[in-house]
Formats: C-alpha cells, sequence, structure tokens
C-alpha cells in the first residue's frame, strides 16, 4: 500500500515516528506492528483500517456500523501523541498478560 500511495519507508517511518529500520522490519514480516499504531498507518497511507486489514483484492463481506473496537482505535488516532502513547502502553501491557495467561 506504501509504494501504491508514493511514500517512500524513509517519508512513513518520519511520520509514524518510527525509524526506517523498524518500518522495513514490519514490512518484511520480521517484527509486527503494533496494534496501537494502525490507525495511524491507515491515516498515513489514506485507507480505512478495513482496508489495511484485509487482503489485497478482497472486500468486507460485512455491512452496517464499523465494530466497537475499530470506532474506538479510530477515535484513539484523533487523540494527541502523548494520549496515544499512554493508551499504547496500556493495549501493550494488556496483550502481553495475556499471552503469558
Amino acid at each position: 500500500m506504501r509504494t501504491g500511495h508514493n511514500i517512500t519507508q524513509v517519508q512513513l517511518a518520519q511520520k509514524l515516528d518510527i525509524s526506517q529500520q523498524t518500518l522495513q522490519s514490519y514490512e518484511c514480516g520480521r517484527r509486527r506492528v503494533p496494534v496501537s499504531a494502525m490507525p495511524a498507518v491507515a491515516q498515513h497511507l489514506e485507507v480505512s483500517l478495513d482496508e489495511l486489514f484485509n487482503a489485497p483484492g478482497t472486500t468486507a463481506a460485512k455491512r452496517g456500523p464499523a465494530p466497537k473496537w475499530q470506532q474506538q482505535i479510530e477515535q484513539i488516532a484523533t487523540l494527541p501523541r502523548a494520549k496515544q502513547q499512554v493508551v499504547m502502553q496500556m493495549l501493550d501491557g494488556l496483550l502481553a498478560g495475556s499471552a503469558t495467561a
């Protein structure tokens, strides 16, 4: 998607406030993109979260209002960066705890 929008790794990494090496690791599958970063990725690529999560060439079969979690993620994306970081830390902690449970 990034290259389809004529955005370089460096440009997107700067917009996401991460290193180009980190973005490269995401793109080649060496690292997973944190869920909390997905709204910002979608925003900078000018796509919806549905488009970001769906495989290329597929369309969402579901109609109607967006799921509550998606609405919440979109609301988080509108928060100031500092508050986004707080939410991200909380989610990372919860997700890390659920992996060990």
